[in-house]
């Protein structure tokens, strides 16, 4: 694919992934000298989520927390692995702490407390799994540098959650949306035809244009 857009196995390129191990490991084997970026937009999802978990507890614990994801996140909009690090686990400290004199006062452990704990500890994971990939996003941003990839994912996002909603007519089962994404990918790539004429060597060149269309 690389090579039909012109790429050259020496020419710059940057590759923006979800933090996925199995993706950056691709990008690397594909290209060796290329950059790996991970994708803002996975960041701030996930921190988006830890702020939510954290809007579920109570007392002195929730506004601490709600603070210390917000330090996470300026951290590492502006590059900072180190200091990220450092917030996430003093706040996993935080948690235990308040563990331990709950448990003291022989009372029960809030279910809001329990899931942001594992939460900040996955991804606190995630951001150690993927520190040589974060970059300063916001001198990036302030550069005119690509830095997420939500455009694509917002969009696909709506398309596939309008066709797959129960009270929408015609609607989409998964092998359907499957077969149908791989005829758009084929068609994105100018490769359905050969595909046709390969499948149907008789007809393959009549049946192309209305599916192109």
């Amino acid at each position: 694919m690389l090579e039909s857009q012109g790429i050259l196995p020496r020419q710059h390129i940057t590759f923006l992934c979800d933090g996925g191990d199995t993706v950056r490991e691709l990008g690397a084997f594909v290209h060796p000298r290329s950059e790996h970026i991970l994708d803002w937009f996975h960041v701030a999802m996930r921190i988006e989520q830890l702020l939510q978990s954290a809007r579920g507890l109570q007392g002195p614990e929730k506004e601490e927390s709600l603070k210390g994801i917000e330090r996470v996140k300026w951290f590492l909009w502006h590059g900072n692995v180190i200091r990220a690090d450092e917030t996430l686990y003093d706040l996993l400290e935080d948690i235990a702490d308040v563990h331990d004199r709950t448990r003291q006062a022989g009372l029960p452990i809030s279910v809001a407390l329990k899931k942001l704990d594992r939460a900040l500890d996955e991804f606190a994971t995630y951001v150690d799994n993927n520190a040589d990939a974060i970059v300063n996003y916001g001198e990036r941003y302030r550069c005119g540098e690509r830095i997420s990839t939500g455009f694509v994912e917002s969009a696909i996002n709506q398309v596939i959650a309008r066709r797959f909603v129960k009270k929408q007519q015609m609607r989409w089962t998964p092998r359907g949306a499957h077969l149908l994404l791989q005829v758009r990918t084929q068609v994105l790539n100018d490769e359905l035809r050969a595909s046709f004429e390969r499948w149907y060597p008789r007809s393959g060149a009549q049946v192309q244009a209305p599916l192109a269309a």
